[in-house]
């Protein structure tokens, strides 16, 4: 995918059409370092957006549950898949069996102190760490990043560097 994008007609492609957000979009030259991140939910949205695997459009998923909303930027990681390199590591990690990926690009979380309105986004972001998350057999991991050069977030370098509570928030978020 990335020959594609480096390559002189498919830029110029990219300018008439808009380009898939998992497949179409570079993840980013420093990756997994500094990657780009699609942004689908924006911690002031009351529902939570998906991307549409066929269209690349952001579709309705459902309402947020009861006055749970995301309190971080929420999306994924383009050209990224959690499959089964990924279940397989869950397994080795978590000594479960039969654990597969989930069939969708890796979820990320990126923290930033700026407030941003609506999804459907492109941002640069440097991964400080991650949950394992399982759900129904399914690996489902989310990727903890800060928005690159946030005034407040980019100290960090580790999840374990963070304050306590914003990783409560963010483990509250994902297991209600």
């Amino acid at each position: 995918m990335a020959d594609r994008l480096s390559d002189p007609i498919g830029r110029l492609m990219g300018l008439r059409y808009k380009s898939h957000p998992w497949h179409g979009v570079f993840i980013g030259k420093d990756a997994p370092e500094n990657v780009v991140a699609f942004i689908e939910v924006v911690p002031t949205d009351t529902v939570k957006y998906e991307i549409d695997k066929e269209s690349g459009f952001l579709k309705l998923d459902r309402p947020q549950k009861y006055s749970n909303v995301v309190p971080a930027l929420y999306g994924f990681i383009p050209q990224t898949l959690c499959g089964d390199q990924v279940g397989n590591f869950c397994m080795t990690k978590s000594g479960k069996t039969g654990i597969k990926g989930d069939g969708d690009p890796m979820d990320i979380c990126v923290l930033t102190e700026k407030t941003i309105a609506h999804g459907d986004i492109l941002v640069d972001a440097r991964p400080i760490g991650g949950f394992r998350m399982i759900d129904g057999n399914e690996a489902d991991d989310k990727i903890i990043a800060v928005l690159s050069n946030d005034v407040v977030y980019s100290e960090y370098k580790d999840l374990s560097d963070l304050p306590d509570i914003v990783v409560e928030r963010l483990k509250h978020y994902f297991l209600t």
